[in-house]
């Protein structure tokens, strides 16, 4: 049913005729928490950084902290400004708010990342919605952690357990799991898969927390999906001499120079390139693509969505197992291998 509703929700915005075009000039990010997550919220103002370098544009960046009851009054002072053509915000939070705010101000654009708001019965023909197809570069996630748990290594156990720490119980962040687990499933027979969220998504004590009981029931990667949550997974990690995977941004590159010895144990991350969604979305609107009243899905055709792959990933994984990898992802976007979604 979720998933039907999806589909739905997507077809009806790609069916409308948004009535005007937009030539964006200044564009604000709303951030409904914090930047320094060094994952999701980080990838989207690296998206604004390069609007603001490559194409000239007018930037600010809100950090709204994680109290949602500050959240519409400041959208709606920052709607009536007027200084901003474009506000983009993000998540499945925010929907209700977009919704509102882009009736009582039809003047301003708004785009949507990881989030879609329901055009059928908002109308939102000065909204553009972008989601991810998080499954997808979860399962090749799934299908290396499986290659791998079986191994045995200074942080490696032969035991096939593997662990998965989400912010919040939503779809969105179920969705990273069903993808992980149907690619440990297609490489292993029954995996034991610790699945569990922490509720938050910017407490890394929760998620330390979290991580070290998974640890402790056999499990030798982690998958963290939990933005500033999962930096106490990683932690976790070092201080088990055990493994972890990242999201939404390469996370071993970032923390490669201010702390090796977290980046050393991250073998890969799920990517969501915000940054390359965002970028592409307004650089098409000022070629002329009016992608108002409409929503995407961004997955691996589009580089949407991926692994990261740097020397970390290859101290781990050998050049067949990488090799694999690719052939699965093809697999994955000519359709052999369809990718079970919590939607």
């Amino acid at each position: 049913m979720k998933h039907t509703l999806m589909a739905a929700c997507v077809a009806s915005a790609l069916a409308a005729s948004p009535a005007f075009s937009q030539d964006i000039q200044s564009v604000a990010f709303f951030v409904n928490g914090t930047l320094g997550d060094k994952s999701f919220f980080d990838s989207a103002q690296r998206g604004m950084d390069r609007l603001g370098g490559e194409l000239g544009l007018e930037t600010r960046t809100i950090e709204a902290g994680f109290d949602p009851t500050r959240w519409e009054s400041a959208l709606v002072d920052l709607a009536d400004s007027g200084e901003y053509d474009t506000i983009i915000t993000g998540t499945f939070t925010m929907v209700s708010y977009v919704e509102q705010l882009s009736q009582e101000f039809p003047e301003v654009n708004f785009i949507l990342f990881d989030g879609i708001v329901n055009y059928a019965e908002c109308g939102c023909e000065n909204v553009h919605s972008i989601l991810f197809k998080q499954n997808e570069g979860s399962y090749l996630a799934g299908v290396l952690a499986a290659t791998l748990t079986t191994e045995t290594t200074d942080s490696l156990n032969p035991d096939p357990v593997l662990g998965f720490v989400g912010g919040m119980e939503i779809p969105v962040i179920q969705d990273f799991f069903v993808g992980y687990k149907a690619g440990a499933e297609s490489v292993l027979t029954g995996p034991t898969m610790l699945e569990q969220y922490a509720n938050n998504f910017g407490d890394p004590a929760i998620g330390k927390e979290i991580a070290l009981a998974q640890y402790g029931q056999g499990a030798d990667i982690v998958f963290a999906v939990a933005g500033g949550t999962g930096q106490g997974v990683l932690e976790a990690a070092v201080e088990q001499g055990r493994l972890a995977f990242g999201v939404d941004s390469d996370q071993a590159a970032i923390f490669a120079e201010s702390n090796p010895e977290i980046a050393n144990r991250i073998v890969t991350s799920v990517l969501k390139n915000v940054d390359n969604a965002l970028v592409s979305a307004v650089t098409r609107i000022q070629a002329g693509e009016n992608l108002f009243g409409t929503a995407e899905a961004q997955g691996l055709e589009t580089g949407g969505v991926g692994l990261a792959i740097n020397d970390v990933t290859r101290a781990y994984v050998s050049a067949e197992t990488l090799s694999r990898l690719d052939e699965i992802a093809a697999q994955i976007i000519d359709g052999s291998i369809e990718v079970p979604t919590a939607f």
